[in-house]
């Protein structure tokens, strides 16, 4: 019996390992225009706008796959569902080594965006399906590092990659190693036979019954999806444009991004895991669910406004004032992409994920186009930075103020839902 629980405790932990790794590869692969961007002008112009549009095309495909994936991986299982998500996004990705202007490179970022949509609606699903409450934000925390993981490689390894063979190799080789991945999930990943953490037989039949739109009409989902359009807005900006800030602002060249682009990066790593990890904490020593997600997410909330203080600082001080808020915006998304599974059955857990998803992708594409034109218009990154400050604090007030208490999904809720459609 003991054998048993152990073999299933290392599956449990061998299947986050190795979706964190797929979230890392994601991130990677996200952040080689960003890094790669000052060798690509050299060979296709590319205005401020026009960056702006590529991040908008990718956020764009990845918010409406991240709701259709997220029904995908619901209708036909993690399994498969998550290995052609994959197989999409590294094709995508190795496709940008062949551009020759703009118009591909935006139409590659539309495709990989399109496949990377479905990353974190798998994530969710892998939690609900294999991990008990009570272990789910940390393992959420794990895979959510795997962004940091991703995102700290890049700068380094892409600055090496075209420093030795040019920006078109970058892409080459993080298409390979996607590729890689899907062997590795093929031959390893199975579906929970036990579904050991679903909720009662009850709640699973009756959760099966909600369609999108009855998803869509309950009032704690819509709240998570504007906390993480708030959020996300404010994550998406950073993450795409902290690179090309050191190079316009503070005059980096690629060799300075490849140092120290990296620490806000692994900061961020390190904020996913913690904050999961005390959020886990708080619910072993017997406080209540909501409690336990709702404290860390103020905390983390109540942090991010450093970044108004960047333009003010030498540089040294602007890259830990990154580092710090990169930490609060990864613990903060961790436990906003838990919540799903803490609220819904696993039948419902990824479209509900998906949809929390798009609000984040959504809030990412629209403030891109704002920070485009703004920087496009003359206005500086001082303004950015303090518009960025503020969003999870509206975020978290919508969340503690409208959301309601973090629950699992009862029958009374359901049917209360049903009325409402």
């Amino acid at each position: 019996m003991r054998s048993e629980y152990n073999r299933l405790l290392e599956t449990r932990w061998y299947y986050v390992v190795l979706v964190t790794a797929a979230i890392a590869i994601s991130y990677f692969d996200r952040q080689t225009i960003s890094v790669a961007i000052a060798a690509i002008q050299q060979s296709i112009p590319i205005s401020e706008q026009q960056f702006s549009y590529l991040q908008t095309a990718f956020l764009l495909a990845y918010a409406a796959m991240y709701i259709a994936g997220g029904r995908l991986l619901d209708r036909i299982g993690t399994s498969r569902g998550f290995l052609l998500i994959m197989l999409w996004w590294s094709l995508a990705c190795a496709l940008h080594g062949f551009a020759r202007n703009f118009t591909w490179l935006l139409g590659m970022r539309f495709l990989l965006g399109m496949g990377e949509g479905g990353a974190f609606p798998a994530a969710t699903r892998v939690v609900a399906e294999w991990m008990p409450r009570e272990q789910r934000s940390t393992a959420m925390g794990l895979i959510n590092a795997g962004t940091a993981f991703g995102s700290v490689l890049a700068p380094p390894l892409i600055g090496a990659l075209i420093l030795n063979t040019g920006w078109r190799s970058v892409f080459f080789v993080a298409g390979a190693i996607g590729m890689a991945w899907t062997l590795w999930w093929a031959l390893s990943y199975r579906n929970n036979p036990a579904t050991l953490t679903m909720s009662t037989q009850d709640a699973r039949l009756l959760a099966e019954k909600l369609s999108l739109r009855e998803i869509v009409g309950v009032r704690s989902v819509q709240v998570l999806v504007f906390a993480k359009f708030m959020s996300d807005s404010a994550w998406f900006f950073l993450l795409f444009w902290l690179p090309k800030y050191l190079y316009d602002a503070r005059g980096f060249d690629i060799k300075h991004v490849s140092y120290y682009a990296w620490i806000p990066y692994a900061a961020s790593g390190v904020g996913s895991f913690l904050g999961g990890y005390f959020s886990a904490q708080l619910l072993r020593r017997g406080r209540s669910l909501n409690f336990s997600r709702k404290l860390v997410l103020g905390i983390n909330a109540a942090t991010m406004p450093v970044v108004m203080l960047v333009p003010f600082v030498p540089v040294s001080a602007a890259i830990f004032l990154f580092s710090l808020a990169f930490f609060s915006q990864q613990s903060w998304s961790g436990l906003i992409m838990t919540i799903p599974a803490d609220v819904f059955p696993l039948s419902a857990v990824g479209t509900v994920a998906g949809l929390v998803g798009f609000g984040g992708s959504m809030g990412g594409a629209i403030f891109g186009i704002v920070a485009g034109r703004m920087l496009q218009h003359g206005f500086s990154y001082t303004a950015l930075f303090f518009l960025v400050g503020t969003f999870h604090l509206i975020g978290f007030l919508a969340l503690a103020w409208l959301g309601g208490r973090i629950q699992p999904l009862r029958s009374k809720d359901l049917r209360e839902i049903e009325s409402l459609t």
